[in-house]
């Protein structure tokens, strides 16, 4: 074991946390809170030097002449202007919430509409390769799907409740399947390294 001391203080961190949910009293959940309380400092602290190391490469593509450095400078410039205006007046603030309304929202918008001609592209590209029954299915649900999200649509009774049924049944049901495997991933590496068995922090 290349870091007794790193692994151990995994496996103590570890066993406080998940112990001091089932037993919420005395220190151990005082100090499983300031556990908790740690890891949120680090994972902000984590984000800070991802937004430096995203500046860095950026400015490297900027000073070394990239082809691609335009859209560089307008990442940088983009970034560096948010920051400051939202560190300087809050995330509620009206300029703050003017940067998130006219320009967050409508690239998200755009984004959103983007996926959706490619959506429809990926389902004729998958019927000219075959048609089964899920393929079928899948064709059926997408149309069903877009049509009722359209202006034209929208207010028919029919394909809304259609479509308001799909995406509060089935698709539910696919996403709390997804999170259930996730969660059981989640918990079996966590498991592994309780044990010791995986020391991702061993550098």
């Amino acid at each position: 074991m290349r870091a007794p001391i790193s692994v151990g203080f995994a496996i103590f961190a570890g066993l406080v946390v998940l112990l001091g949910y089932f037993f919420p009293s005395g220190i151990l959940q005082n100090l499983r809170q300031l556990l908790v309380e740690w890891a949120g400092i680090l994972a902000a602290v984590a984000l800070l030097v991802g937004i430096s190391n995203l500046y860095y490469v950026h400015w490297l593509k900027i000073s070394s002449g990239h082809v691609d450095r335009f859209y560089s400078i307008v990442l940088v410039v983009s970034l560096t202007v948010t920051i400051i205006l939202v560190g300087w007046f809050g995330p509620v603030h009206r300029v703050s919430m003017w940067i998130f309304n006219y320009i967050q929202v409508p690239i998200e918008s755009s984004f959103m509409a983007l996926l959706a001609v490619i959506l429809v592209y990926l389902i004729i590209r998958m019927l000219r390769r075959r048609f089964d029954h899920f393929a079928f299915i899948f064709t059926i649900t997408a149309v069903i799907t877009l049509a009722a999200s359209s202006l034209l649509l929208q207010e028919t009774t029919i394909l809304g409740d259609l479509r308001t049924w799909i995406s509060q049944v089935p698709a539910v049901a696919g996403a709390r399947g997804i999170l259930i495997g996730v969660v059981l991933g989640i918990i079996s590496t966590g498991l592994r390294i309780l044990i010791g068995s995986d020391r991702p922090y061993d550098g």
